[in-house]
């Protein structure tokens, strides 16, 4: 079946991460750690801002809602590979590819606008702190999150909708750890002109220059706001501000890069599957690391839960 052209596709045999079966075991319990990891900590960040009212601000408004999508988009991807492991079944059906590609190239356009919209919010707190509250009030946020919401799952539909059309393909074999839109159109022997044009447009255009030129430009106002404040110590806390979000811009977006925008060969498809790993694992595990180490309104609001729980045990 994996050589020959095929008229329909049932279901989809997902490769996984290596082939290798002396690295089957560490690489499950590598997963394994790293998604307990990410769970852990992005549910306590949720959590966090859930239950303390210090922490119900714009900023952590914006924050939940990306530990959610960090949580759900490693979620999406990771749990095959754990699955894989523990029954040994790699196999997947095409309706159900079909959704894990939509859903997790929804996510990946929510986190990269969500992103944007923490970028203005800074924006405002640095350039205008005076009026943050009354510009960033909860009618504003709510809007500005669902307009992420909303385009990251509109944004999608067309690559999804056209390779759902296809209906031939050379192998049944994945080689990836989910189903991904690169690793598909591999497999698949339609005509896919219109769809790597879509993917590419969609990619170049959509997911990351639009969200990324969102960011770009409240930190060129941000730049230059810093750059007028006189004081040493001013400078300092106005860059502390946004430092955790810069961080967190800079590994997705060089993952994003590296996996998707950059030529595809037949050797680069084994480093392109350590990128998407990286994207879909590492950086929902680090987001909350980088938030929780360097910010401390979520330290003082742990210090205060774990407080509470002592008194009241």
């Amino acid at each position: 079946m994996n050589s020959t052209n095929q008229t329909s596709m049932a279901y989809f045999i997902i490769k996984g991460i290596t082939d290798v079966p002396e690295l089957q075991v560490p690489i499950f319990l590598l997963v394994l750690l790293i998604y307990l990891i990410t769970f852990s900590g992005n549910m306590t960040i949720f959590l966090l801002i859930c239950v303390d009212r210090h922490l119900h601000t714009p900023m952590y408004f914006f924050l939940g809602n990306l530990s959610m999508v960090d949580l759900s988009s490693s979620t999406i991807t990771l749990h095959k590979v754990l699955l894989i492991f523990i029954t040994g079944d790699k196999t997947v059906s095409f309706s159900a590819c079909m959704i894990q590609m939509y859903i997790f190239a929804s996510l990946i356009g929510h986190e990269l606008l969500i992103l944007s919209a923490m970028s203005y919010d800074r924006y405002v707190a640095i350039c205008n702190p005076l009026r943050y509250h009354t510009i960033m009030n909860r009618r504003v946020c709510g809007l500005l999150c669902s307009s992420c919401y909303l385009l990251g799952c509109v944004q999608v539909l067309a690559p999804v909708i056209i390779f759902s059309g296809f209906s031939c393909y050379t192998s049944n074999e994945v080689n990836h750890f989910f189903c991904d839109i690169i690793p598909l159109m591999k497999i698949t022997c339609n005509d896919s002109v219109v769809l790597e044009m879509v993917v590419f447009l969609q990619g170049l255009f959509i997911i990351t220059l639009l969200p990324f030129v969102l960011t770009l430009i409240p930190y060129l106002f941000i730049i230059s706001a810093i750059l007028k404040i006189h004081s040493r110590r001013g400078k300092q806390k106005a860059f502390y501000i946004c430092s955790s979000h810069l961080t967190v811009v800079t590994l997705l977006y060089l993952t994003l890069i590296s996996q998707y925008l950059t030529p595809t060969s037949q050797g680069s498809i084994n480093s392109k599957k350590l990128f998407s790993l990286f994207n879909t694992a590492a950086v929902p595990m680090l987001n909350p690391i980088i938030y929780s180490l360097k910010n401390r309104d979520v330290k003082s609001a742990m210090r205060r839960r774990l407080l509470f729980c002592k008194s009241t045990s």
